[in-house]
């Protein structure tokens, strides 16, 4: 094995540690240590017809296949994986995620028949505020494995809607009424989309997306979420 000691000295100086759990990494991993992937507490519900992601959007809105990646929970490890992709910058942590997730898609022959990926849009404003979009980078991730493009023009959010922490069911769905247009629905005639979002909370701003895309002929939409709480 060659050392080079330039790398050594910043390895050193600058440890290259584990988002979840501040071990060093070693050569061959990325963000994660190898462990800590392993222990992510994942749904499995790609693998399940009629699973509890789908059973949340029955009677609201048409879908036809529905999952996440994995379980969120307040306080454990696995929070700081959403906290450092929404708030501290680490936009790469999504598409990584994102990566994995799509490599256990693969075993689901219902993921695998969508045309293209939709990430929830973020309004202009929030978007400048942020400077990258969190759903689009998990949404470059699934890109990359599964081999299916991504629409980041089509579906627009047109008004800037207030957070939707502490508010009822009710009053998440009216917070979200209205917010999402699409600029050309000729795009997705007859298409089978993927919409992809960061967490699932009560699902209204994946209802509100869904809602604007009903009235497009021959349009299917499937859902996929980093994390459901």
């Amino acid at each position: 094995m060659r050392f080079n000691p330039l790398v050594d000295f910043i390895d050193l100086m600058f440890p290259n540690l584990c988002v979840v759990c501040s071990k060093n990494l070693q050569k061959n991993e990325h963000q994660l240590c190898l462990s800590c992937l392993y222990d992510i507490p994942r749904t499995n519900y790609h693998l399940m017809e009629d699973n509890p992601i789908e059973r949340r959007f029955w009677g609201k809105v048409p879908i036809e296949h529905a999952t996440s990646y994995f379980f969120f929970q307040k306080g454990s490890s696995f929070q700081k994986l959403l906290h450092i992709l929404k708030y501290k910058g680490n936009k790469e942590i999504g598409e990584l995620l994102g990566k994995y997730a799509a490599i256990d898609l693969l075993d689901s022959p219902e993921f695998n028949t969508f045309d293209l990926i939709i990430p929830v849009p973020l309004h202009p404003k929030k978007y400048k505020l942020r400077g990258y979009n969190q759903s689009e980078w998990i949404g470059k991730g699934l890109s990359l494995i599964l081999k299916k493009p991504m629409d980041t023009t089509t579906l627009l959010r047109v008004r800037e809607n207030p957070t939707q922490t502490n508010k009822s069911v009710f009053e998440r769905y009216e917070n979200t009424e209205g917010i999402f247009e699409v600029s050309d629905a000729s795009v997705l005639e007859g298409k089978h989309v993927l919409l992809v979002d960061d967490v699932l909370t009560t699902g209204s701003t994946l209802e509100a997306c869904i809602r604007a895309l009903m009235d497009i002929p021959g349009i299917k939409v499937s859902i996929f979420t980093l994390a459901v709480a």
